[in-house]
Formats: C-alpha cells, structure tokens, sequence
C-alpha cells in the first residue's frame, strides 16, 4: 500500500492505493482518519495519485470532474452496499438517510434504519469520491459529516446545493 498527502482547498487530504485502486481519501483532521490505513503503508508515488489530484482539482474549480477513478473501500458487507449506493449519487445532488436506506433495504431484503446507514456513511473511508457529503437528513439539514459541517457546507455550496449562510438545502418534496 501506498499513500501520499494531496492538497485541496479545505485542507490536505492522505490518499492511499494499492496500484490498482484508491482503498483511501481523508482529509487529515476528519473523525475516522486512516480507519482502514494499514499499520504499514509507504510514501510513495503512483500514477493514481497525480489522477486523483487531477480529480480533486477538477472538482474544487466548481468542475465535475471528467474522470471515474477507481476505489475499493474496505469495509463489512453492509457498508460496501451502502458506499456503492452513494456512490450514484450524482454531482450537484442530495439524498437523505431515509432516501439511501430504502434503496439499501431493498438490496439486502429487509428494512433497516437510517441511523445504521448513517453509520456506515460516517465511516466511508474515500471520502469525496464516495460523496457521503451528498446525503443530508429527511429536513434538509446538514448532519454527520467526518470531515465537519463547515466542510460540508462548502463543499455543498461548490455543488450549488446551498447558497453561502444556508444550513439545509431544499429537497425535491419541498
């Protein structure tokens, strides 16, 4: 494994591959920093990394990015179906927990909570590719963010979301 500091405007990010995938992104001060960063990993280079910088760059310019990068998060079986849902969540777009978990009790045959999702939302190790930060609760309102609601905030507002000053976004049923 191998893993590298990247810089964004909200602050520097650690992104760790395994040469085939990103398996890591977090900004350095998030809650659950390095959750499944092995006790040993490299400095090094991969090309993964100047994509992914590439990626970040698009992306905090107000762009969606041109580029699908691969990620392979590591997680329970739970988990992986909930980031694989976030996963299509598109670009400039929201869904609440109830919303996600709905598609998710679908896809595992029974009901489950929006409190377990938003476990396993909190503990998406890609962040921003895996954009967790898209998923808001039933009222609109920002919650639960690893990397903090301030980032949150910003990086709703970069996906015209919110306006500068708003705290909840305006969902379809409004």
């Amino acid at each position: 494994m191998l893993r590298k500091d990247l810089t964004t405007p909200l602050g520097p990010v650690t992104v760790m591959t395994d040469g085939r995938a990103i398996t890591g992104l977090w900004f350095t001060d998030q809650r659950h920093y390095g959750s499944t960063l092995p006790r040993l990993t490299l400095v090094g280079d991969s090309p993964l990394f100047a994509e992914t910088q590439t990626w970040l760059n698009q992306y905090f310019a107000g762009e969606q990015p041109a580029m699908t990068l691969p990620v392979r998060p590591e997680g329970t079986t739970f988990r992986q179906t909930v980031w694989q849902v976030l996963q299509t969540i598109p670009y400039g777009q929201v869904k609440t927990y109830g919303e996600i978990a709905q598609v998710v009790g679908l896809q595992v045959g029974h009901d489950v909570g929006a409190r377990s999702i938003g476990g396993a939302v909190g503990n998406n190790p890609i962040s921003l590719l895996i954009p967790c930060h898209r998923v808001v609760a039933g009222t609109g309102d920002l919650t639960g963010y690893a990397g903090g609601l301030d980032r949150k905030r910003a990086l709703l507002e970069l996906e015209g979301q919110l306006k500068a000053g708003q705290v909840r976004v305006k969902l379809p049923t409004d």
